[in-house]
């Protein structure tokens, strides 16, 4: 619910559990009084103090020295230059050169839904019932600058999501160098600061620090969301964890160069922003023109961590991701990577079909060397036909081969790269990322493709659209294998080129658009060496992304569970490989904390094993909507437990749970008592590990005997509780 009450000039942003209150304070300077915890006050201008630091505080001549200061207040949306000497979430260089920055309150409506955004992903409703937005317009008199700022608020979510829109309605050209989606000032530094670093096969592991004066936060200035931290960030009260404290959660919908950055000032007041990375970055408007941020997702819970996720989940789940497959069933697939690499044929595939077949699996997805002369990883990137040495006769006589099995059929492709060993490269040298007087770098015996570029995109849509028109796809794995070096296109003037970063993401969503709205009957995976580009943005056009290389399942424990923070379940491209860490109870277990898969050759499993997956594959089905639809509480942590990790999924309605442990080493303490979370304490449930019959509140507080249920390395142990 959004309300503004005039005679106060507040706005009031209120979620189920939380507020979020704007005040347009003298000479329209707005400033946010409140985040937090749900009140019903509409006046809290008593907290609005903030000390100055005496003369060195610049005050605002109309009100008054003394009296204000952009310096120490509570700014709503902080600009540079103009008496905050914060950092900034704004700053435009104008048509004198400098880059002093000041938008006051001008105008506001209030409207039901959400607004479109497009081409950027957003996060939508699917009725205007769901959320109201409001639009509050602010402009520089100097410059002409609008700096519209959109808050759309859920009303069954603490979710508040946020933008901006920045219009030149001046008479002279401006230059955008910072433009953040989200700012917030909260009266504090008692909190620790959470963030979600990575690598390679070691994708988003939790980082937790307390808060500290000066600035910390993180970025990416690779071109993609990267490995090496995730658009997200959470402050989360000193001492707080998953079921207790105040918790704010940020996520950026964007899959390029960000930032989110904290900052502590002298009076121990907290300032959070998350946008656009400013490196390399800076934009230029023309008259009339105007410049869309991509959405930042704010969340927030006065019950920890636990409840900020779940509420990332529901929102994510409902309102991010779209398509066929947002509500149908997804097939249970296997890759090939893992089984053959650049080693098959038609017949080597067709017999993995006949052998997933036999053990429940629904769909064969070939993965990379299908194409052109593609042996290796050195060579064909940009040449999308058909390798008829490889599938003699073509791809339709291995598609009709799984198809007749009873299997769907996927494909593997790496749109945005290019290798120099090609017949792309050798027709267009000029379409790969590069800028004048320096050698392109190249990883990975490739370079990228400048899809900023529309007859680049057009080649690429052509080529492989006509593969997926040809033959029944059923499933496409979308790959991005390196980052981005020596950034630059031949087609953007120099005035022009730090634009580069942003219009290739531009580019990759129109290519993404375009195909998901050609193919709407297609699962779309998407996949960057793993998870180097799991973020929200994706998840508008594929519903699932491969979490990790990484399928090792005593690995890819803390990587599911610094994922979790903030992407649902279903979301989490998770597989059973061949993997020698744990037998294959374990990693079925594992996989089963996402969407469930394969990554192994069927054809070389003995009968216990094929008796191991044929269980896991029952089990995929029959906890599939439990996984998918119901409420995760994260039990141990595998960062700060040595022994174990746990997790556990509740239905909605309570009526449901499903408990997973994994012992990653083996204890000295044989005992092990877990307690659950997320049951109804009055209700009764039957255990599988036992039959007991134990009511919900002693399976949270007195918890489960799982001393004998996996006592030793790689263990693992799945229980079900079921209402009676």
């Amino acid at each position: 619910m959004i309300s503004y009450i005039p005679e106060k000039k507040v706005f009031k942003l209120d979620t189920k559990n939380s507020s979020y209150i704007i005040a347009i304070f003298q000479e329209g300077y707005l400033i946010n009084d409140y985040y937090g915890a749900y009140i019903p006050d509409t006046d809290i201008s008593a907290l609005r103090r903030r000390n100055r630091s005496a003369s060195f505080s610049p005050s605002n001549a109309a009100i008054g020295e003394g009296a204000f200061t952009p310096d120490t207040a509570p700014m709503e949306y902080s600009t540079n230059g103009a008496g905050d000497m914060r950092i900034s979430a704004l700053a435009v260089r104008n048509k004198d050169g400098n880059t002093v920055t000041d938008v006051r309150y001008k105008s506001h409506r209030i409207f039901a839904g959400a607004p479109d955004i497009s081409p950027l992903p957003h996060i939508y409703t699917n009725n205007d019932n769901e959320a109201d937005t409001l639009e509050i317009v602010t402009a520089d008199p100097y410059t002409g600058l609008e700096a519209t700022l959109y808050y759309t608020v859920f009303k069954e979510l603490d979710a508040v999501i946020r933008c901006v829109k920045l219009t030149n309605s001046g008479d002279a050209p401006l230059d955008i160098e910072r433009a953040f989606s989200a700012c917030v000032d909260l009266p504090s530094m008692d909190y620790d600061l959470i963030t979600l670093w990575g690598r390679h096969v070691k994708e988003r592991q939790e980082q937790r620090r307390p808060l500290a004066h000066g600035l910390q936060g993180i970025h990416s200035k690779r071109g993609v969301s990267s490995h090496a931290q995730n658009p997200f960030a959470a402050l989360i009260s000193a001492g707080g964890n998953e079921e207790y404290g105040n918790a704010y959660g940020f996520n950026l919908v964007y899959s390029g160069n960000f930032d989110i950055s904290a900052e502590v000032d002298h009076n121990a007041t907290t300032r959070i922003i998350a946008g656009i990375n400013p490196d390399d970055f800076c934009w230029h408007l023309d008259v009339g023109e105007s410049f869309q941020t991509p959405q930042c997702v704010q969340v927030f819970s006065a019950n920890g961590l636990g409840e900020m996720s779940r509420t990332f989940h529901r929102l994510y789940s409902n309102n991010l991701i779209r398509g066929r497959y947002k509500t149908e069933k997804r097939p249970l697939l296997i890759n090939s990577w893992e089984a053959a690499y650049f080693d098959f044929d038609t017949d080597k595939l067709t017999a993995f079909g006949e052998h997933a077949k036999e053990l429940g699996i629904e769909m064969l997805v070939m993965d990379d060397g299908w194409f052109a002369k593609r042996n290796d990883d050195t060579n064909s990137l940009g040449d999308w036909y058909v390798n008829e040495k490889k599938l003699p006769g073509g791809l339709g006589v291995l598609v009709d081969r799984i198809h007749a099995l009873g299997l769907k059929f996927g494909i593997w492709y790496e749109p945005e790269m290019i290798s120099p060993d090609s017949d792309l490269y050798r027709a267009h040298p000029d379409w790969c990322v590069h800028v004048p007087g320096r050698v392109p770098s190249i990883s990975r015996h490739q370079y990228v493709l400048d899809v900023s570029r529309e007859d680049v995109r057009d080649n690429i849509f052509g080529q492989m659209s006509s593969v997926l028109s040809k033959y029944k796809i059923d499933y496409l794995k979308w790959d991005f294998n390196r980052n981005i070096s020596e950034a630059g296109s031949a087609l953007l003037p120099p005035e022009r080129s730090k634009e580069f970063f942003h219009r290739f993401i531009l580019g990759t969503y129109d290519l993404m658009d375009r195909f998901t709205k050609a193919f709407p009957d297609i699962l779309f995976e998407n996949c960057s060496g793993g998870g180097g580009r799991f973020d929200p943005g994706m998840l508008y056009f594929s519903p699932q992304i491969w979490t990790s290389d990484n399928t090792d399942p005593i690995e890819r424990l803390p990587i599911q569970f610094g994922t979790s923070y903030c992407y649902p379940a279903s979301s989490m491209g998770a597989h059973v490989s061949a993997n020698p860490r744990t037998g294959y109870k374990t990693k079925a277990a594992v996989a089963l904390w996402g969407t469930g898969g394969f990554e192994l050759d069927p054809v070389k499993l003995n009968e216990e094993e094929r008796a191991t997956v044929r269980q896991s594959v029952a089990d995929y089905h029959r906890y599939y909507d439990l996984i998918r639809s119901g409420d995760l509480y994260r039990l141990i942590n595998p960062l700060n437990d040595p022994y174990r990790c746990a997790w556990a999924f509740v239905s909605a309605d309570k009526a449901q749970a499903l408990l997973t442990v994994v012992t990653m080493r083996k204890s000295e303490n044989t005992l092990f008592f877990l307690k659950m979370k997320g049951l109804c304490p009055e209700k009764y449930y039957k255990c599988s590990l036992d039959g007991g019959v134990y009511s919900g509140a002693l399976l949270m507080n007195g918890g489960i005997d799982l001393s004998e249920a996996c006592p030793d390395d790689g263990d693992s142990v799945i229980v079900e509780f079921g209402e009676v």
